[in-house]
């Protein structure tokens, strides 16, 4: 049985890892090109 000190630091260490999923997922499925184009040449 592990610690609940050990709990506690897995739990928070995999809360990290987690933050800022959503958004990327969310970026990388809309494109974070702009809508206006870049070059006008």
């Amino acid at each position: 049985m592990t610690s609940r000190t050990g709990k506690t630091r897995n739990a928070r260490k995999i809360r990290k890892a987690r933050k800022g999923k959503a958004r990327k997922r969310r970026e990388q499925n809309k494109g974070t090109t702009p809508k206006f184009p870049i070059h006008k040449d």
